[in-house]
């Protein structure tokens, strides 16, 4: 009993390891793709994700936050279908920008990837990570600028976003 038991217990742990590799390849995958989309269509005004103060708001160490509850999630995915006029304020600091919508330039799969790499630069672990399927949900249901303008003072009013 004591030697099948033993044997059973190594099959698992090896289970395991693969199945960790096999996760860990296909987030890093995931990851380096996310990154890729995010500076070449985010990158450019986000810079590295600092933003420029006053201008252009700061993505990194924010968006895990904001996803962390359904609303932020819902929320972000609709700020890059539906694109975000300011004026806004984080963290003391007003930006009055015009982000533009990337509903047409960008699918499911790459609104997804950036999100959930833009999730990974916080320190939430784990990470929220966004799927192709509900960004498809979202994009069903289109919206403007000001609608999603209103959609961030209702949760920022709700639970302050950071």
């Amino acid at each position: 009993m004591g030697n099948g038991t033993g044997r059973m217990a190594s099959v698992l742990r090896g289970a395991c390891m693969v199945g960790t590799m096999v996760l860990l390849a296909a987030c890093t995958r995931h990851g380096h793709e996310g990154y890729a989309r995010y500076r070449t269509n985010c990158g450019i005004c986000h810079h590295g994700g600092e933003g420029m103060k006053g201008e252009i708001p700061p993505v990194s160490g924010r968006v895990d936050k904001i996803a962390s509850t359904p609303g932020g999630k819902q929320y972000l995915m609709h700020v890059l279908l539906n694109g975000l006029n300011g004026p806004l304020q984080i963290d003391g600091v007003r930006y009055n920008f015009s982000m533009p919508p990337f509903r047409a330039h960008l699918s499911d799969e790459e609104i997804a990837s950036i999100l959930t790499y833009l999730a990974t630069r916080g320190d939430t672990r784990p990470a929220p990570v966004f799927r192709a399927a509900d960004v498809a949900a979202e994009r069903a249901h289109p919206m403007t600028t000001t609608m999603v303008a209103e959609e961030r003072r209702r949760l920022d009013a709700i639970h302050p976003l950071p």
